[in-house]
């Protein structure tokens, strides 16, 4: 999780007389403290169809709008947890694999998840620590039963961490308790025995082994005063959620939702960089990022890219950066002034590809301000550090599947996604990949997970050796008396050590 949207406060009087103006220095976009959201506009959809079910166990019909949130503090599912039931608020993330909540009083949230008060409740005693790309949380591992009123009827006994501790986690005016990752267990903590929410589900349902998603905030200012809505499909693909057809990208690795982008284009010319910059560390789908977030090196192309097709040939550069605003006047419609942005993915047939298009509407977008005569946006697109991150500001334009049997990650035009009856997104295909490396991933063996093991094995290793250390301390002095006194360099050197 990742990046929280900013609240900010513009200068009124002096922006009124420009066409679109930057104000003077607004608040970084790390900056915590939200307004409420702004109300959805709910689109008129056809009458719901429900998907092929070959066991006939799961109503699709139930999940459909079972999300409530925004891109930039996240979309959540309501959860009963524990005997007595109790409701909790959980944040949907596709980018990390533990189920947590809430266990103690937070200055940031309402409720919490007490286990004392559920006879269902079973201690593991194990504690865990998980950090994200903004924020951390460390809590006690434990089981208990859980139930979705608008989701797969049942009761299902899942590990669950109660969160003690975390730092830049829970964030003001939100709305959610607790985290519910989506993604593989390779990425559980402490380790991947801990079976994750969605792996027991299919294990003591027998549902098939696939989630879908819809998140439906596109063109809605953020935060707003209201909420979003949005779909989490568990078990299969509601066919009401998306127009056309689904388009299939492979999982190139089960740890993350990673793929294999091969290129960008803007205003329909391509970036030409070399395909393995867009996937250098990871390529990654994740619903708990707010952002559509790329490396430095890509950023950069797409933003001069984007200066050089767009209408504006003056922004400022901390625009760009997620430091400013951009503000027009009401009257006028800032979004032709930018250019489509095209993302191509792998196909499950590797000689072909098949194209994402965002319009403007999806990147630049809609930030609630006090300014009466004034729209203002930000930057929907950020720079990262490592990895290429399809993050909500992709998603909100899509319907998204997560189909974990086969292997592959689905894309088709969202239902919701649309801004004053304007589709926002498209997806085109089949082309060629002639024109870009039959692999596009530079494998590293030295991934996360392993990372992990290696650094538990060197502790386990300097705690041994430390714990021999210390035995060999206090083993009774075989020196003469008159020797007791003497204190040398090694002794000296271990004493510093254990300190």
């Amino acid at each position: 999780m990742k990046v929280p949207l900013l609240a900010v406060l513009l200068l009124g009087a002096a922006c009124a007389s420009a066409n679109f103006i930057f104000p003077l220095k607004v608040s970084p976009a790390e900056m915590k403290g939200a307004v409420p959201v702004a109300p959805a506009t709910p689109k008129g959809a056809p009458g719901l169809l429900l998907a092929s079910d070959p066991g006939g166990q799961i109503n699709f019909f139930s999940m459909v709008n079972n999300l409530e949130g925004d891109s930039g503090r996240g979309y959540y599912l309501e959860l009963l947890i524990g005997t007595p039931p109790q409701k909790m608020n959980i944040l949907v993330d596709t980018g990390s694999s533990n189920f947590a909540v809430a266990g103690a009083l937070n200055p940031d949230i309402t409720t919490f998840f007490d286990s004392k008060l559920s006879t269902s409740y079973e201690p593991l005693n194990t504690q865990v620590t998980v950090r994200y790309t903004q924020g951390s949380w460390t809590g006690l591992l434990g089981k208990d039963v859980i139930s979705m009123p608008k989701g797969v009827n049942g009761t299902f006994l899942i590990n669950i961490a109660s969160i003690f501790q975390s730092e830049n986690f829970f964030l003001p005016n939100i709305n959610w308790q607790g985290i519910l990752g989506l993604a593989y267990s390779t990425l559980a903590k402490p380790s991947s025995s801990v079976e994750p929410f969605f792996d027991s589900l299919v294990q003591q349902e027998n549902i098939p082994n696939i989630f879908s998603m819809q998140m439906c905030g596109a063109g809605q200012p953020s935060p707003g005063i209201g909420i979003n809505a949005g779909s989490l499909v568990l078990g299969g693909i509601e066919p009401s959620l998306y127009q056309g057809d689904i388009w299939y990208t492979p999982i190139t690795e089960e740890w993350y939702y990673q793929v294999e982008v091969l290129k960008f284009e803007v205003g329909g010319q391509n970036l030409n960089l070399d395909c393995t910059v867009y996937n250098s560390d990871k390529a990654i789908v994740d619903s708990g990022t707010t952002l559509l977030r790329l490396p430095d090196k890509v950023f950069n192309a797409m933003v001069d890219a984007i200066v050089q097709t767009s209408l504006i040939q003056n922004f400022n550069a901390e625009f760009w950066a997620g430091l400013q605003l951009a503000c027009w006047d009401k009257t006028q419609d800032p979004w032709n002034y930018f250019p489509d942005i095209s993302i191509y993915l792998r196909d499950t047939n590797s000689s072909r590809s098949f194209r994402l298009t965002l319009k403007p509407q999806l990147y630049i977008q809609s930030v609630l301000t006090f300014q009466e005569s004034l729209n203002c946006f930000r930057f929907g697109i950020s720079q990262s550090a490592s990895a290429l991150v399809i993050g909500a500001t992709v998603m909100e334009g899509f319907y998204v599947i997560f189909d974990r049997a086969e292997k592959r990650v689905g894309f088709a035009v969202s239902s919701c996604a649309e801004v004053s009856g304007i589709t926002v997104s498209e997806i085109a295909g089949p082309f060629g990949t002639s024109d870009v490396s039959s692999n596009c991933i530079a494998r590293n063996p030295l991934r996360e997970p392993i990372m992990w093991i290696i650094s538990y094995s060197l502790m386990s290793l300097c705690g041994m050796i430390l714990l021999v250390l210390v035995i060999l301390l206090l083993l009774p002095n075989r020196h003469r008396r008159d020797d007791m006194e003497t204190v040398n360099d090694e002794s000296s050197l271990v004493q510093h050590r254990w300190k």
